[in-house]
């Protein structure tokens, strides 16, 4: 079964070639948010596989939003994997402090790249749900 993402970015742009992009490659795009405070409702209501966040979400930081996502006891926001256009290098030290599972670069994404994610999370096992 395809994984069910929901991607978190404030670029209308950026939103509809990554939900193209996914799609297309096999992942089931469940929702797209570009606040904060759509992210949080639509997570909660959506309960995906997947969620992806961009580090710079407008006024909030896509760190600080992971940390509510995964903290929130009513909100599973499945796999968290934050998206940045900002080398990997350059974000390690908050990426190492964050709950997500790992980073993608925007230029990087991919079905692969999210699901090989997601496998290492779940120790490799490559069972996609």
């Amino acid at each position: 079964m395809a994984l069910r993402c929901v991607i978190v970015d404030d670029s209308p742009d950026f939103l509809r070639s990554a939900r193209a992009l996914l799609e297309q490659e096999g992942l089931r795009v469940v929702g797209v948010a570009s606040t904060s405070e759509a992210a949080l409702r639509h997570v909660a209501e959506l309960r995906p596989d997947v969620t992806l966040l961009d580090v710079d979400l407008g006024p909030t930081s896509g760190f600080e939003l992971a940390r509510r996502l995964t903290d929130a006891p009513d909100i599973d926001p499945g796999h968290v994997i934050l998206i940045s256009v900002h080398a990997e290098v350059d974000l390690l030290d908050l990426l190492e402090a964050s709950p997500a599972i790992g980073f993608v670069g925007k230029l990087a994404l991919s079905a692969a790249a999210i699901e090989a994610l997601v496998a290492d999370a779940r120790g490799g096992d490559g069972v996609a749900t």
